[in-house]
């Protein structure tokens, strides 16, 4: 399938953050090999005004800077010295939102998959394990600071490096997850206790046993 379009991202964080459930992630390694799986979780982040967000204030960095960019665009960051997570921008140019990808059903390359993720932990993991948090997902999918501002809408071949592979996202097949589908709650991992950490702006396939922990239903 083709990549998705601009049109599709160019929206509010929220609004994308459920869009992109039962869409499709795909990752081809510089390899040739290819990488899939359904996206299951996402969080949204709202720009200068969510205190949550990397653009709280108006904050524009070299880090921060494919927030900033057109809907569509990678923002890859390092976390905690040790991570990757990835989002895709939000709204429009100018305009610092974007949507945090938290967990993946993997469907493509799962045994590559595996791989990638046993050389970081000690211990077997099973299919649910591969890709249920936004970092355990970069690590399966082979995603890092090399894929930052790339450009999702053009299948991630232009404006990054050379080697680096590819990167987009396929609509899903099937109708649209309905709004009775989709579970909410709070984001994870945000420190004190403000409007902005207690917001329902996580959002999941309900049921999923691919999503992070604590699961969705369990709010």
């Amino acid at each position: 399938m083709e990549p998705i379009s601009r049109r599709f991202f160019a929206t509010d964080a929220q609004t994308l953050a459920r869009k992109l459930l039962g869409c499709r992630l795909v990752r081809v390694l510089p390899s040739g090999e290819r990488l899939s799986g359904v996206i299951v979780e996402t969080e949204a982040y709202l720009g200068v005004e969510d205190r949550a967000s990397h653009t709280f204030g108006g904050r524009r960095t070299a880090r921060n800077e494919s927030m900033w960019g057109p809907a569509g665009t990678a923002y890859v960051y390092f976390t905690y010295g040790m991570h990757y997570c990835m989002n895709i921008s939000a709204g429009r140019e100018g305009q610092p939102v974007a949507v945090l990808l938290r967990a993946v059903e993997p469907v493509e390359g799962l045994s590559r998959m595996r791989e990638l993720r046993e050389g970081k932990v000690q211990k077997p993991l099973t299919d649910a394990d591969l890709c249920s948090g936004p970092a355990k997902l970069c690590q399966a999918f082979g995603i890092d600071r090399g894929l930052d501002g790339l450009d999702l809408t053009r299948g991630g071949q232009e404006g990054v490096g050379v080697g680096v592979g590819a990167l987009h996202i396929e609509r899903r097949k099937m109708e649209a997850i309905s709004d009775e589908q989709i579970a909410s709650g709070p984001r994870i991992g945000l420190s004190g206790d403000n409007e902005w950490t207690r917001r329902a702006l996580r959002f999941g396939v309900a049921g999923s046993p691919y999503g992070s922990r604590p699961r969705l239903r369990d709010f």
